[in-house]
């Protein structure tokens, strides 16, 4: 597959609330979201198998977000899971370690929407999944990092897993 190519996109509907402070579904204007609080920090699961198209590069979440309040840094923080043969006992949580987006200030206006990335390198940092493997995506609210100053809940409606 050649690079930047969509491999997956998800919906706020497709994701899960993992066992302890997760995200809540809402509705903006009939638009489902999830909603990610400003004073603790929430997350949702997404699910997917990579595609066997996957060329091995890196990889870039696109985050499709937007907010309630009309200023403010929001900062956004995603990791991987790899759910492959024999490589992940599925009672407990493995996911690789976390990267974050860079500080991304909010639009002015309440409602409408930006798109935050976060790029990962091929290997441990999307916690060596290989093609045909299930795995999840973690999303998560970094609420209570002094660099988030976001008064009020950041709406997620989309993910999209695009090579690089």
């Amino acid at each position: 597959m050649a690079s930047t190519n969509t491999l997956i996109i998800w919906r706020a509907q497709d994701g899960r609330p993992p066992s302890a402070n997760g995200a809540t579904f809402d509705l903006r204007n009939v638009h489902p979201v999830l909603d990610f609080d400003d004073a603790t920090d929430e997350s949702v699961d997404f699910e997917g198998v990579l595609p066997r198209n996957y060329a091995g590069g890196g990889v870039t979440v696109y985050i499709h977000y937007c907010d309630e309040a009309i200023a403010g840094v929001l900062l956004w923080q995603a990791a991987f899971e790899r759910i492959g043969d024999g490589s992940q006992d599925i009672d407990a949580d493995g996911f690789a370690a976390t990267q974050s987006s860079a500080s991304l200030t909010v639009p002015a206006t309440s409602g409408n929407v930006d798109i935050a990335s976060i790029a990962f390198t091929d290997g441990a940092q999307i916690d060596s999944i290989a093609v045909g493997e299930a795995f999840r995506l973690r999303i998560n609210r970094d609420a209570n990092n002094i660099l988030d100053t976001l008064v009020g809940d950041a709406n997620l409606l989309f993910v999209e897993l695009q090579e690089t």
